[in-house]
């Protein structure tokens, strides 16, 4: 295994990965903040076990053989079933060419946290200087709706909801927002409308009026 020099304190130590397999590179939870902890408990370790090495070394050992602190990602919680549909559409439209994804319009509804609790930003300098710090409210501060579509011709109309969406809103906000937008896009014939599988997305009455006005 690949050896680096201890940078960080004196004496210097030469510390493999080999050796920080062995004092538990895989023994430490993961958790918040797992990063920070995952290496001071292994500085700990290895201190109980006669040697001293710095963060900084064990953080470049980890680094130069693939391992790196990030942060994790926030994905969808899919059920099994979900993710075996995806799985089905991308097989079936891979060898889709790519004029076919030119027709198609996309559209989904997002929330919008007005001050973002669970945000993460990392900084290099002062992490209470006011350029650095994060704003938070008590209680999430609010939160906005939103309706957007685009394709590959660019993006499509905005649209705020108000209120609890049910079927009727939508095909309200669908003719006020889709139609205008894929004629201002020039969509042209043939166009596809692609959204998800929610409730009012696949009810009877929405499927209805897309076949008749789209």
């Amino acid at each position: 295994m690949e050896e680096v020099q201890d940078d960080g304190q004196s004496p210097s130590v030469w510390v493999s990965m080999q050796d920080l397999t062995l004092w538990g590179i895989n023994d430490h939870e993961e958790g918040e903040g797992s990063a920070q902890n995952y290496t001071s408990g292994l500085v700990n370790d290895l201190k109980r076990a006669g040697t001293t090495v710095s963060k900084k070394t064990i953080s470049n050992t980890l680094r130069r053989h693939g391992l790196k602190s990030c942060s994790a990602r926030k994905v969808p919680l899919l059920k099994p079933v979900h993710v075996q549909a995806r799985l089905k559409f991308a097989n079936d439209h891979l060898d889709d060419a790519e004029e076919e994804w030119e027709k198609v319009m996309w559209s989904d509804e997002t929330k919008i946290e007005l001050f973002d609790l669970n945000s993460t930003r990392r900084v290099l300098e002062d992490e209470y200087n006011p350029k650095n710090t994060i704003p938070t409210v008590k209680h999430g501060g609010g939160n906005i709706i939103l309706w957007g579509c685009f394709s590959a011709k660019g993006t499509g109309r905005l649209h705020r909801i108000e209120g609890r969406m049910d079927g009727a809103m939508y095909r309200k906000i669908l003719a006020n927002n889709l139609l205008p937008s894929v004629r201002s896009l020039k969509m042209g014939r043939g166009w596809v409308f692609q959204h998800d599988s929610d409730p009012k997305h696949t009810a009877r009455a929405t499927k209805e009026w897309l076949r008749k006005k789209a």
